[in-house]
């Protein structure tokens, strides 16, 4: 199995492959998520202290917030699985 890796701002890598979801932190329900994530230790928090503005939801059950833009974050993975394409 091949991991790959994305950058998601200020130097931080997550693997590519373990992201279930990314999502834009406003609606109720994302915030619940991430407080509850909280609580459970599970919460990795890669902003630097800017404003939350993507949500990255793993299949270990780990949430990772991102200062950059949800959109960004996605174009990053495409990025990645055309250059793997290519190669």
């Amino acid at each position: 199995m091949d991991i790959k890796l994305i950058n998601i701002g200020f130097g931080n890598i997550v693997a590519a492959n373990r992201v279930v979801a990314i999502v834009s932190p406003e609606s109720a329900p994302i915030k619940r998520i991430v407080s509850d994530a909280r609580e459970r230790g599970q919460l990795v928090d890669a902003t630097y202290g800017r404003r939350t503005r993507a949500v990255m939801i793993t299949d270990s059950g780990h949430i990772i917030l991102s200062a950059i833009q949800p959109e960004t974050v996605a174009n990053r993975f495409v990025a990645q699985k055309e250059f793997a394409a290519e190669a």
